[in-house]
This record gives structure tokens, C-alpha cells and sequence, in this order.
């Protein structure tokens, strides 16, 4: 008996040294990020600090903010989407309030985004089942968790109670619906499947679930979908959704480029995949808006087979940068040492980087390093 006994602690040793061990805090920013943060608010440090005014004065990062829910059902679309602009305004307090808190110390910040968080896990019941619900678990459900993140791995005075009650409200409201996207046949445009995965691998971090950390990460390299980088972007950096207009694109590569930021926090590195195919996306994608014609356009066909008719690259939103493009500059020429002269045209011309509804966004100051160098 003893002999069994001793056995089964020995496999059951092996197996824990087999299972990841998962750096907190570690979906989007990273302790040693956060702390740079810190020291760019404290010293005032351009160009990272001009982002961080524009945090600080966005309604949304405002520690007195006043929600506009909780609801108990929230919809992009349908009988509900009068919930969504005041739904995606509540996340996006929880999330900035969160950063705030660490950025500049002020606990009120911390209990504005505990208070948002708290509010809807005590009242939200379901995201239905409307054609934009995978959107909605994948945007707001990226901000709820990376709000977590901060404050659960930070002395912000959240509560055992309290984190209970949030994360029952992530699993039971939000896990679901991505789950539900990973498991039908493939049917959207690719900025969709990023956008599930992005909210999905920084749900595994968050809850320390190797198995879902894995699922997202193979999605990724190799999902039988549009939101993949081998499916998103081809070996010119043509977009799946280039033919379909600007803005889209954009969404789409800001959350890849999320996606390998978050891997990379937890010592993966995404950013390398297909000889650097999302190097090659954005520069593609930037030189074209900076008002260059002369990209290479091919006639596709995308995974579902229902967008491939597009015979020409969309003009449709050109010119109109949205805030995506500092975390992969910081990623291809600060740590690597890459050259991507067409992004760095982008951001000499939009930085400080602000706000976006559907990005982490505020990039001059969450993800650029150039202070260091």
C-alpha cells in the first residue's frame, strides 16, 4: 500500500513539473512594462507621456466615472444593442481605470474598475446568441480580462469575494461564446477569429489553463479559419480583408499583433511566424494608407469561399490609421532590430498614440521601449 501510495506522489510530481508555469502579470503588460510605465508618468517622458494624456483625459480612465449598466443581457446587435455603446464605454472603464491604478499609484482608479467589474458580475446573465455575439465575448471580454490581470496581481485591495464573482461572470458569460465560434465551421471575416483568440489566450494566462493557453496558440499557426496568420495575411502582407476596406484590416492586425504580445509575455514568440508574415501584414497595410499604390493585389480564396470577390484593393477608410501600430514597431525594430520604414512613417505621423474602442490603443506609452535605447 505504501509502495502505491508513493507511486502515485511520484507521477503526480512528474506530471506538475510537466504543467506551465504561467508569468503574472502577463496578458498584455508585463510587470517590467507596467514598471516603465511608471517611471515614463513619473519623469514625463516623451514621447510615451504624450499617450499617457491622452489616457488620463479620456472619459473612460476617469476614476468619478459613471456606468452606464449593468445590464443583464448585452448585444452588439438585435433586440439588446441598445446596450452597445454604453457596454463597450463600462469595459473600457475597467480597463483604463486598471491601468491608470498602475501607472500613477492612485488607488481610486483600482475601485473604479473593481466597481465596473463587480457591478456587471452581479447583474450580467447573457451575452444571446445574435450574429455579432463572438465579437462581444472577444472585445469586451479582452478588456474584463486584462483588467483582472492588473488588478488580482497588484496590492489594488480587490477581494477574494470579489474576484469570485468577476471571474464566474468571464466564465459562464463570455468562455462560452468563444468556445462556441472555435467549435462551427468557419463563416467570418478573419478579424473575428482574432479578436475570439485574443480574449481566449489572455483568458488561459488569466486562469493559469494550459490546455486553453495551447488551443489559442494553435488557432493561430494553424486554424482552419480567416483570423489566422497564415490565413490573414499572405507572403506579400496582402490582408484577407484588404479588398474589403482599411479599417477592418487594421482591426484585424491589431489583434494578431495582440495575439503574439501576449504570447511573447509568457515566452512564446508568435511574432516570428511564417518567416515574420506579420511584419510583412502591417507594412503592406501602412504603406498603402500613407498613399502608395504600388502594393501587390491578388484575387483570393479565403477559407469560408464567401469573400473571395473582391477584384481590387478597398480605398474604403484609407488614410484613417487606427492605434495599432507601436506594439509591432516596439516588437520588429526595438527588440529585434528589424527595419519597417513604411510603419514608422504611420507612427511618426499619428503618435502620441490615443484611444481606440476595439485596441488596447494609448501604444506611445503601453508598448514602446525606445525610452530604453
Amino acid at each position: 500500500m505504501k509502495n502505491q501510495i508513493f507511486l502515485l506522489l511520484f507521477l503526480a510530481a512528474i506530471c506538475a513539473r510537466g504543467q506551465r508555469t504561467f508569468v503574472h502579470p502577463g496578458v498584455l503588460h508585463s510587470q517590467t512594462s507596467l514598471n516603465r510605465m511608471q517611471d515614463v508618468v513619473k519623469n514625463k517622458t516623451l514621447p510615451g507621456y504624450g499617450s499617457y494624456l491622452l489616457l488620463s483625459a479620456h472619459p473612460c480612465a476617469s476614476s468619478s466615472y459613471r456606468l452606464n449598466g449593468p445590464y443583464q443581457t448585452i448585444s452588439r446587435d438585435g433586440e439588446f444593442s441598445f446596450t452597445k455603446s454604453k457596454m463597450e464605454m463600462d469595459f473600457s472603464a475597467a480597463y483604463l481605470n486598471a491601468l491608470m491604478w498602475m501607472v500613477t499609484g492612485n488607488k481610486d482608479h483600482a475601485k473604479k474598475a473593481i466597481q465596473v467589474l463587480e457591478a456587471y458580475a452581479d447583474v450580467l446573465k447573457i451575452i444571446p446568441p445574435t450574429n455579432d455575439a463572438p465579437l462581444l465575448a472577444g472585445l469586451e471580454g479582452s478588456k474584463i480580462v486584462n483588467a483582472m490581470e492588473i488588478l488580482v496581481h497588484s496590492n489594488s485591495g480587490i477581494k477574494k469575494e470579489q474576484i469570485t464573482k468577476i471571474n464566474k461572470m468571464i466564465t459562464k458569460v463570455f468562455l462560452p461564446v468563444c468556445e462556441a465560434f472555435y467549435q462551427v465551421k468557419a463563416y467570418t471575416n478573419g478579424n473575428w477569429g482574432a479578436i475570439v483568440t485574443r480574449m481566449y489566450i489572455g483568458a488561459a494566462i488569466y486562469f493559469n489553463n494550459e490546455k486553453m493557453y495551447n488551443k489559442a496558440i494553435d488557432f493561430y499557426n494553424n486554424g482552419n479559419d480567416n483570423g489566422t496568420i497564415k490565413n490573414y495575411i499572405n507572403d506579400t502582407g496582402q490582408i484577407q480583408e484588404s479588398g474589403r476596406d482599411q479599417g477592418h484590416s487594421q482591426l484585424g492586425l491589431g489583434a494578431l499583433a495582440s495575439i503574439c504580445e501576449i504570447a511573447w509575455n509568457q515566452g512564446d514568440d508568435l511574432y516570428q511566424a511564417l518567416d515574420n508574415r506579420l511584419l510583412k501584414g502591417f507594412e503592406y497595410v501602412a504603406k498603402y494608407n500613407l498613399g502608395n499604390d504600388d502594393v501587390p493585389y491578388v484575387v483570393w480564396k479565403d477559407v469560408t469561399g464567401k469573400y473571395s470577390t473582391w477584384t481590387k484593393i478597398s480605398d474604403i477608410s484609407r488614410g484613417k490609421f487606427i492605434p495599432v501600430y507601436e506594439m509591432v514597431y516596439n516588437h520588429y525594430v526595438q527588440r529585434k532590430g528589424l527595419i519597417m520604414p513604411f510603419t514608422k512613417q504611420v507612427i511618426d505621423k499619428i503618435r502620441p498614440e490615443g484611444y481606440d474602442r476595439d485596441q488596447p490603443a494609448f501604444g506611445t506609452l503601453l508598448f514602446n521601449n525606445s525610452e530604453n535605447k
